[in-house]
């Protein structure tokens, strides 16, 4: 079992995995630097400014051994580092073994449902913590359905919005959506009727969007479909769960001449902002939540340095793999955001 306020970071050097690495030491955490590649993890290391160096420890999937000695004394580890598909289950599982909880940022869908189909009896029975998607998409949105539920025990629909101003997308998202893609043949996923299901079908559309000021009434793709469908429905009672992008930022991800994200400021933040607007609606009424802020790579490490506080600090509602709305209390967390996303509750 780890102790004190050392983090491991899994994938420390790729893009989220610095905005991570630097949440942490802003709120006094010491993480751990940890990846497959020794020489970016090093490289990384001596950019940073701390005079007393970061731990540097090395370690591969492949390697359950490398895995035991990056984990070893540690209070916990964020897995950063995608694709998921490959990386999840050995990486949980070398928490498990460490006694430690465990958070990624994937935003994988087929990765988060293994996720939970895999690991919800081992980790319920060794009383761990493992909060997968705890990032911008999966995260967020399940934050705040949840808290824009309030003390409804079940909707008959949830809606989420994506008000993205752009999408430059890192190497690691196109790679994720790659694996995604070949996982389901190409097919396109959607929650309805209370379940996952794959269609052959092209089911998005462009339809409109009213968001909240300053956006307004915006194009968006229909049915695009994020890890919302999964982390909603893992805890909330709703057939119908859909999630919709920005029509520009979807074109921005599709296209392969779309550079990657450059930093703006001195947090490395994009100029990239997004407005995310939740919907739910249950017998006739319809409550709704709204988040804003600046760049959804570096939003994530907050959200996710969040969650490994909360768990270390025991403000959990739970024990195994949780979602972000079942693990915590969804108002209260969004409200700790405030530094980084603004947010309008019911």
């Amino acid at each position: 079992m780890g102790s004190g306020r050392t983090v491991a970071v899994f994938g420390a050097y790729g893009h989220t995995g610095r905005f991570v690495v630097a949440e942490l030491l802003d709120r006094g955490f010491v993480p751990v630097l940890s990846g497959r590649d020794a020489g970016k993890l090093a490289e990384f290391a001596a950019s940073r400014p701390e005079p007393a160096g970061l731990d540097v420890r090395p370690a591969t999937v492949d390697d359950p051994a490398s895995l035991d000695r990056a984990f070893a004394g540690v209070a916990a580890v964020i897995n950063c580092a995608g694709p998921f598909a490959s990386t999840a289950a050995p990486v949980i599982d070398a928490a498990l073994r460490a006694r430690i909880p465990y958070v990624d940022v994937a935003a994988e869908i087929e990765a988060n449902v293994d996720t939970f189909t895999r690991f919800a009896e081992p980790a319920r029975a060794a009383g761990a913590v493992v909060v997968p998607a705890m990032a911008f998409f999966g995260g967020l949105g399940d934050l705040l359905v949840t808290a824009a539920m309030g003390d409804w025990a079940s909707a008959d629909e949830v809606h989420v919005a994506y008000g993205l101003s752009s999408w430059h997308p890192t190497a690691g998202t196109r790679t994720a959506g790659a694996v995604s893609r070949e996982r389901r043949e190409g097919r396109h996923v959607r929650f309805t009727r209370g379940r996952l299901e794959y269609r052959d079908e092209a089911a998005s559309t462009v339809q409109k969007w009213a968001f909240p000021e300053p956006l307004g009434v915006s194009p968006v793709i229909g049915d695009f479909t994020m890890a919302d469908v999964v982390t909603v429905p893992s805890h909330v009672d709703v057939p119908e769960v859909r999630t919709y992008m920005a029509a520009g930022a979807a074109e921005d991800l599709a296209s392969s001449d779309t550079p990657a994200p450059t930093a703006v400021d001195e947090r490395g933040r994009s100029a990239q902002t997004f407005l995310v607007d939740v919907v739910v609606r249950s017998g006739g009424e319809e409550r709704r939540a709204v988040a804003r802020g600046q760049d959804i790579y570096a939003v994530s490490a907050p959200l996710a340095v969040e969650a490994v506080d909360r768990v270390l600090s025991g403000r959990t509602r739970t024990v195994g793999v949780a979602s972000a709305g079942a693990a915590f209390d969804a108002a209260d967390f969004l409200r700790a955001l405030s530094a980084h996303v603004s947010v309008d509750l019911p």
